[in-house]
């Protein structure tokens, strides 16, 4: 089923509201150097809209398979078909776990796992948007800052689109598994020694110097990918929305995708309604959270210190946005320690669920918030887990075999003696956990 669309869409800076073309590659407004938005103009229905999306849900190839490009009227409405540089991504689940649930103390929560995606985050919607236009608009290269998740999944969107890629790391503060993908893909991976913050500082120098196609979550086409997360849920739902969605925050373009989307759904009448959005930091890296307790009064910096890496940000870029997404959601932006994000972790790992440090801040998030009385019990709650259980590696085995005194859900391996007794007595001692 196609739908037939005249629409148009142009970059806008936030700041100075200076327009310029969909094509153009400015990485930031040329006249205020401010972060560009997307801005679309729609011809469609929310019921044609709704019809169009379920019928490209039974695609086995192309872009209709695409759990982003399936909804492209609302994404990259101009974008033909064959210029889409798709794995394919999305279509990840909203997963039920009763002990998940039961820990957070919210009876209805789901968990929505873009560790799913092909290099196992949620990045891979947002890169293979931002892919799609670096070849469309003919980019010499393309290069990104990264904790590990945005290095491995534009490492291997850059393969697909054939173009030449470099990746700015901070060196010796990336997960084991994010920097083996990145390498693996085929990325040129420049260590850089500093924090994410000073990455990002060099990358944007460099393309603005070099010519090379930025794309970390500032660039406005990284976002209208990671925005179908929430649309992705919403029609999971039959467009009836949650109460909440928490997510893990970091360098806030995620809260700012989120945002956009819920704002657009309604628009078009998608939704009848905006959940609210908890957008999670670790205590370590909570500038955003330190903010929303003064009431946004103030844009904070911090040095970043926390075991959840993909979200060891001290200076988040997309601040304005993020903003502006908890102000119109009526949202709130909480940290949890880094001992109250491994014991939710610990909690998702053991229900087969599992995730990445980070991810494990929404859930926590979650408890805490209604610890507080701010979720309600009975609440409709979506939590995004952002990465792969694999992605860190090191993070699983220090928390089950290293951690001393071992934590309260650690699982250490025992060693035995190649004896069917040996195996007897394990089974009767741990009767009550197996």
């Amino acid at each position: 089923m196609t739908h037939a669309t005249h629409a148009q869409s142009r970059q806008r800076c936030e700041q100075c509201a200076n327009e310029i073309g969909e094509l153009d590659p400015a990485a930031v407004c040329p006249r205020c150097g401010g972060l560009l938005e997307l801005e679309h103009e729609w011809d469609h229905d929310a019921a044609t809209l709704k019809a169009t999306f379920a019928a490209r849900r039974s695609a086995m190839t192309g872009a209709d398979h695409s759990g982003v490009w399936r909804y492209r009227e609302l994404v990259l409405p101009s974008i033909r078909q064959d210029t889409i540089v798709t794995h394919p991504e999305g279509n990840t689940p909203l997963l039920a776990r009763s002990s998940v649930a039961t820990w957070a103390g919210v009876e209805r929560l789901l968990m929505k796992h873009e560790g799913h995606n092909p290099t196992g985050s949620f990045k891979d919607r947002g890169m293979t948007v931002a892919m799609t236009q670096a070849k469309r608009t003919s980019a010499r290269a393309v290069a990104c800052a990264s904790t590990g998740n945005t290095s491995a999944s534009l490492a291997a969107y850059a393969a697909l689109a054939e173009l030449p890629a470099l990746v700015f790391v901070p060196a010796g503060k990336v997960a084991l598994g994010k920097i083996a993908q990145t390498m693996a893909y085929g990325a040129r991976t420049l260590l850089v020694r500093g924090n994410f913050d000073d990455c990002l500082t060099l990358a944007r120098d460099a393309s603005a110097a070099l010519g090379i196609h930025l794309l970390n979550s500032v660039n406005p086409f990284r976002l209208e990918g990671q925005k179908t997360i929430v649309l992705e849920l919403l029609d999971q739902l039959d467009w009836d929305p949650p109460d909440w969605i928490a997510l893990p925050a970091g360098n806030l373009g995620n809260t700012s995708a989120f945002g956009k989307a819920l704002r657009e759904a309604h628009a078009v009448g998608l939704i009848p309604r905006l959940p609210r959005i908890a957008a999670v930091q670790a205590s370590g890296a909570a500038p955003f959270a330190n903010s929303f307790r003064g009431g946004f009064a103030e844009r904070l910096r911090v040095d970043p210190d926390t075991i959840a890496t993909a979200i060891r940000i001290g200076a988040p870029a997309s601040w304005d946005r993020a903003v502006r997404a908890i102000t119109e959601t009526n949202g709130v932006v909480t940290s949890v320690s880094d001992a109250e994000i491994l014991e939710a972790k610990a909690i998702i790992d053991a229900s087969g669920v599992g995730c990445e440090p980070a991810s494990a801040a929404s859930v926590a998030g979650v408890r805490q918030l209604r610890s507080n009385g701010v979720i309600e019990r009975d609440a409709r709650v979506i939590a995004v887990l952002t990465g792969h259980v694999l992605k860190d590696p090191g993070a699983v085995v220090a928390y089950h075999q290293e951690m001393e005194p071992p934590p309260a859900h650690a699982n250490r391996p025992i060693e035995i003696e190649p004896r069917v007794s040996e195996v007897e007595r394990v089974l009767a001692e741990h009767r009550g956990g197996l």
